[in-house]
């Protein structure tokens, strides 16, 4: 079932969002120029390796950035809410009611000194204003919702005493609590078993379908994201270096960086074959100065590469790329595979 999209509206506007890390010695870059919007109803995958900056902007999003980040310039929408230039409190009263998250380890986001219940019930109280009958009443709906068996008893246990899927469909619970807009759902499945991370995906793929409710899932699961997703942004160094319908990304990606972790994903064509590995690591915030911030692991590099800063441009249609080959071979795939 398709998602029904207003092309209109924007439920999530980035814009040109800089974020910085900053220590007494020196000020570094964690995310540059990121613009990214997600409409309602829409789901919009982020993926690339660890140390992209993934996790850093769900959690700009949520004004939830650890002590030593700030937004150093840029501007975060939801719907017609400034959160780049909202104080703690008002930012709380968006957090839950217009935009949830669901963290990648249930373990250490739920309070292993509190009851499921007393965790569940809070948000709702704060948020929704009920009785505390009223807001038991509609936890236990929402751990019925989410598949959970003998909700009444839940309520009155620990995280502990929980399995890692049960603790994940808690969370997502907590996150449909106040009926929000937009989840975030950062590696929701990571600490899963296979089996469990295909009832949690089947999960938020029907909440999206039958609520209406937007998703920006953060994952490094390719698999995932072409299931899930209507559109996928692609990072890398903390920016953003491709973006587009996922059909486009997935048959026709432009970006070496896209192209290499399309080629690093086992299929059964590739029986007996070694995969693909793309040389090197992502380099550290102290190695981002300047030039394309793939140059030293793209095969493809010139010395406008390592010179130049390449910005993100159209492909096709709503499909873009950060690339300085695209530009000199007319954005033809065939230019970095």
């Amino acid at each position: 079932m398709p998602h029904k999209i207003d092309e209109q509206a924007l439920l999530l506007d980035i814009r040109s969002l800089d974020v910085d890390l900053k220590s007494p010695k020196e000020t570094l870059p964690v995310l540059e120029g990121i613009t990214l919007s997600v409409r309602p109803g829409e789901v919009v995958g982020i993926v690339g390796e660890s140390g992209c900056g993934k996790s850093i902007l769900s959690l700009s999003v949520l004004g939830l950035l650890p002590g030593n980040m700030s937004i150093r310039s840029g501007e975060i929408w939801v719907e017609a809410s400034p959160v780049h230039q909202l104080g703690k409190e008002q930012i709380r009263r968006i957090r839950g009611r217009k935009v949830a998250m669901i963290f990648q380890d249930p373990m250490t986001s739920l309070n292993p000194s509190l009851t499921i219940g007393q965790q569940l019930i809070e948000g709702i109280r704060l948020h929704l204003e009920y009785s505390k009958t009223e807001a038991k009443a509609h936890a236990i709906r929402l751990l019925h919702k989410v598949g959970l068996s003998r909700p009444e008893t839940l309520l009155g246990e620990y995280p502990h005493q929980l399995s890692g899927g049960m603790r994940q469909r808690v969370m997502i619970a907590m996150a449909l609590s106040c009926n929000p807009d937009l989840i975030i759902a950062d590696e929701p499945t990571t600490a899963l078993d296979v089996t469990i991370q295909a009832q949690i995906l089947d999960l938020l793929k029907q909440i999206s379908e039958e609520e209406g409710t937007a998703i920006l899932l953060v994952s490094h699961d390719l698999g995932v994201i072409l299931e899930m997703c209507d559109r996928v942004a692609v990072m890398y160094a903390g920016q953003i270096v491709e973006e587009g319908p996922v059909d486009d990304i997935f048959t026709g990606p432009k970006h070496p960086y896209t192209i290499g972790l399309m080629s690093s994903v086992p299929s059964p064509g590739k029986k007996n074959q070694r995969l693909f590995s793309i040389k090197g690591t992502v380099p550290s915030l102290r190695e981002r100065r300047g030039g394309c911030r793939f140059s030293t692991r793209c095969a493809h590099a010139t010395r406008e590469c390592f010179e130049g800063t390449p910005v993100l441009k159209q492909v096709s249609g709503a499909h873009s790329a950060r690339c300085f080959l695209l530009e000199e071979r007319g954005a033809e795939a065939d230019a970095v595979s």
